[in-house]
């Protein structure tokens, strides 16, 4: 989940450099009011998408050089092909993306952007397509750990700068530090923590990729988080249309077909 916010300092400093590059020009008028985000994309036939290309599963290039693939990716193919019109992505590092959506560069954000009460202060956003809790990961044959108060006095690798190592501290776990999944998800592997706390969308790709059914999940948050499609303020009309893309992509069963390529499980709702 794409937690990380850019100050508005510097979003707007960062936004005035970025001239000349549009996409649709999809937001409203500032000075008329008037919304043409989603008519400037159907007169352009074109839907321009920023996104990393580094992410993977979401959006990255198969083997590193390949076409442009992922979730996100085929997600946003879909939405694209829904409205009638091409997709067309525009690669950016993450710190940019925001401000590129805000300059106008590209009409919409497809990067797995989860939906805080900061971003919908500054941006518009379709209905999410994308779901996802905080899990326990233990070997498969644990029976013991059954919820988040079951870590209490056990041991748990974690990256020592996440949300994840927050919630394992509070539930009473010693924290093993390390520095990312890869490392965490070995530990548990060799059997030389009890568990590691992380986001269920990692796991599901590690899963996928690896096949390890020598691990399970044990517990799941309560709370979820959701990730959509951003738009800039204003930008109602294009999102509105997004959203109903993306209900008739679920309804049609086309979201769950990409998820579960990608995840082995239906993520998106």
């Amino acid at each position: 989940m794409k937690l990380r916010l850019f100050p508005a300092a510097v979003l707007s400093v960062i936004a005035l450099t970025l001239t000349g590059c549009s996409a649709s020009n999809g937001a409203a008028d500032a000075t008329s009011g008037t919304d043409d985000s989603l008519s400037s994309v159907l007169d352009s036939g074109t839907l321009v998408i920023g996104t990393e290309g580094t992410y993977r599963p979401f959006s990255f290039h198969e083997d590193g050089s390949g076409d442009l693939t992922g979730y996100d990716v085929e997600v946003a193919r879909a939405v694209a092909a829904e409205l009638g019109v091409d997709a067309k992505f525009e690669e950016t590092q993450w710190d940019a993306i925001f401000a590129g959506l805000t300059a106008g560069r590209w009409d919409t954000i497809a990067n797995q952007v989860s939906i805080t009460p900061e971003r919908l202060e500054a941006y518009e956003f379709s209905t999410p397509y994308t779901y996802s809790t905080g899990v326990i990961v233990v070997p498969a044959d644990n029976t013991s750990i059954t919820s988040f108060a079951s870590l209490k006095g056990l041991t748990t690798a974690q990256s020592l700068t996440s949300n994840w190592n927050t919630l394992a501290t509070e539930s009473g776990a010693t924290v093993q530090g390390v520095e990312g999944w890869a490392q965490s998800v070995t530990l548990v592997e060799q059997g030389r923590v009890d568990a590691t706390v992380n986001d269920k969308l990692t796991f599901l790709d590690y899963q996928k990729s690896n096949g390890a059914d020598n691990l399970k999940i044990a517990a799941e948050t309560e709370e979820r988080s959701e990730s959509a499609f951003a738009f800039a303020k204003a930008g109602t009309a294009l999102a509105d249309a997004v959203s109903e893309a993306l209900a008739t992509l679920t309804a049609d069963g086309t979201l769950a077909q990409i998820s579960d390529k990608y995840f082995g499980a239906d993520v998106s709702q």
